[in-house]
């Protein structure tokens, strides 16, 4: 259980900032214990969450909105697990009042709250690790589960083998050499070695005690000669080799120092022959650089001269153009800023009018005339034609 006092004290250690970590480890211990699996996980179809899904650090990927939403789905879960009713909130609920609910129930179970609750926004970090595993340690109590002690598994003590050191090498040892090497002779050549043995202790038991004139061999030399030649095969003895020997690494440590200066200098007369031929190589490559370049230098001049002279007719070609369309807006912001064609386009709406005003009179007048010259017109014919309906007697009587 994670100390609440811990939260309060202000000098900690250089391990606290590393302190989650191992809150978070517990914390995954106590939801297993829980069954979170099939109580959360399963319910919800969510992946199971990684030994320091809720620590915070530089190093490892985070995402604020998916931890969030897990922090208060297990919340909620570990509160009802708790013995109190619990609804479970939302994807889209408003976070603030999510935590704040989540607060209050963590000072209802007598959990220390000394840190502000937009600390549990970010959805990691060292104070979602402790309410989890507050809220954990309620839900075990809950469930009236109590830690104990390990049982560890009695091992049987396994016998110890001693190692037998190859250059020592006893009389059983011997025996068995001797029995594993195919038996190329006859029985009679056979030495017994438990005689040999118990002769050999006689022998030393005998030089032991002081002996009181010189000895002196009797034995003739030739007779010596033979018998050594008899006996010598029967004392082979084949010294089985092992690979974790020190002497063995060391053996094959020189064998592979030789190897290795046998192959470095045929190694070094053919890396010494590359070298000169590297070298020859890069003195032909450097001498038919200089050929070319002493070849194309004219050319290389040329280019960059014409280079040049097209950077300055494009940038003479640029300012000009530049030029012209700074006047153009000079004299189009002169000319929005100016009211004298305000004035003449003024002036001239006001002659126009006068001008109408001119052109209808005439028409009035036109129009007047032609209808006083339709009217004469029109009496002229009027009196015409009474004219020539007056009756011939009328005439006559003049």
């Amino acid at each position: 259980m994670v100390d609440d006092n811990r939260r309060g004290d202000d000098e900690r250690g250089p391990g606290a900032a590393y302190q989650m970590f191992v809150v978070m480890e517990d914390l995954l211990d106590k939801l297993k214990l829980l069954d979170y699996e099939e109580e959360v996980l399963a319910k919800h179809n969510m992946k199971p969450l990684s030994r320091h899904y809720f620590a915070s650090s530089a190093y490892m990927p985070s995402n604020p909105g998916e931890q969030f939403f897990m922090f208060t789905i297990i919340a909620s879960w570990l509160i009802n697990a708790a013995g109190r009713p619990f609804e479970q909130p939302q994807e889209y609920d408003d976070p603030n009042a999510t935590v704040s609910n989540i607060l209050s129930q963590l000072r209802a179970f007598g959990g220390l709250v000394d840190f502000p609750p937009s600390k549990l926004k970010a959805g990691s970090g060292e104070h979602v690790c402790y309410v989890l595993d507050r809220l954990a340690e309620e839900a075990l109590k809950e469930r009236v589960f109590s830690w104990r002690r390990p049982n560890y598994p009695t091992e049987e003590m396994e016998e110890e083998s001693v190692m037998e050191d190859d250059a020592e090498l006893t009389l059983s040892k011997v025996e068995e050499e001797m029995t594993e090497e195919p038996d190329d002779y006859e029985e009679e050549n056979v030495m017994d070695l438990e005689a040999l043995k118990s002769r050999t202790n006689q022998s030393e038991a005998r030089l032991s005690s002081k002996p009181d004139n010189i000895l002196e061999s009797n034995m003739d030399a030739a007779e010596w000669n033979l018998e050594v030649e008899r006996v010598l095969p029967q004392l082979k003895v084949t010294i089985r080799t092992d690979h974790k020997d020190w002497r063995i690494h060391v053996d094959q440590m020189h064998q592979h120092k030789d190897g290795i200066k046998s192959s470095l200098k045929e190694t070094k007369g053919y890396l010494d022959k590359l070298q000169e031929e590297i070298g020859k190589t890069l003195e032909k490559v450097g001498s038919r650089e200089k050929y070319i370049n002493n070849q194309l230098e004219h050319l290389i001049q040329d280019y960059r001269s014409a280079q040049s002279k097209l950077s300055e007719v494009s940038i003479h070609t640029i300012t000009e153009e530049l030029e012209k369309v700074k006047q153009e807006m000079e004299e189009k912001g002169s000319s929005m800023s100016d009211g004298a064609p305000v004035v003449k386009i003024k002036q001239s709406l006001t002659k126009l009018k006068q001008e109408i005003v001119q052109m209808d009179i005439r028409i009035g007048v036109v129009e007047h005339t032609l209808l006083q010259a339709k009217l004469k017109e029109k009496s002229n014919m009027t009196r015409d034609m009474h004219a020539t309906n007056i009756p011939e007697p009328a005439i006559g009587a003049y």
